[in-house]
């Protein structure tokens, strides 16, 4: 029997996801969590097999608390199973210790499949992310400025963008506040901007941040230069 804790940040996909679960042979869901610091605490009390786990959830998020439940003992495998699939965040769900990855856009088949193998100790990573994942592995110049962000960095720059304040990070990551700006004031540096307005707006740019349709909001990236253009003006 395969334990799974479903953690995402919509009670409706939990609810939906869950009764999908239900039709699958020899796969429970044990628990439900909404942030990412609930997925690492119930993770801890319930031992799932598998973690399915939202990269933006609020609190700490899904990429620190993988790289946290990671090094439980006994460490359950954590799939990602979100929209974000822009660079880097395959990536470095991937080097966070993940062992697979999925979009929401799968079928029940390949969901299926998935937990299955790496309940078994494989990996699996969905098709549609796959090709890009093995493309940016082999691309020596990335066009993604985020790549030169180390974990830590990628964590705090998400936290950031949605509107977590220092006090915020620095409870959730376990930081101090003056820490936190420190790598605020690199992750600037690295991006060759000045302010978490700035940094907003390239996230927004290069698909990082996903709007209600939970699809990258490249659309409107324009129109919100434009408007940070003027109120810097």
């Amino acid at each position: 029997m395969i334990r799974a804790l479903i953690a995402d940040d919509q009670q409706l996909f939990r609810t939906a996801l869950e009764r999908i679960i239900q039709d699958i042979s020899n796969v429970v869901v044990v628990g439900e969590a909404s942030s990412g610091d609930e997925a690492v605490k119930l993770t801890r009390e319930l031992k799932p097999d598998i973690v399915l786990m939202e990269l933006m959830l609020s609190g700490m998020g899904g990429l620190e608390a993988t790289r946290r439940i990671v090094r439980f003992d006994p460490a359950p495998a954590v799939i990602a199973l979100t929209n974000c699939v822009e660079p880097p965040y395959p990536a470095q769900m991937l080097k966070a210790g993940a062992k697979g990855y999925l979009t929401k856009n799968i079928d029940q088949a390949e969901l299926i499949m998935a937990l299955r193998r790496v309940f078994s100790g494989k990996r699996y990573v969905c098709h549609e992310v796959a090709q890009d994942l093995a493309s940016y592995a082999y691309e020596s110049n990335s066009e993604c400025p985020f790549d030169a962000l180390s974990h830590r960095e990628m964590q705090i720059m998400m936290m950031v963008v949605n509107c977590q304040k220092v006090s915020d990070i620095s409870v959730h990551l376990h930081l101090s506040p003056k820490t936190v700006n420190s790598y605020r004031y690199r992750i600037f540096e690295k991006l060759k901007i000045t302010s978490d307005v700035e940094l907003a707006l390239l996230a927004v740019k290069h698909g990082m941040i996903l709007g209600q349709s939970g699809r990258p909001l490249r659309s409107q990236a324009m129109s919100l230069l434009d408007d940070g253009e003027r109120l810097a003006s």
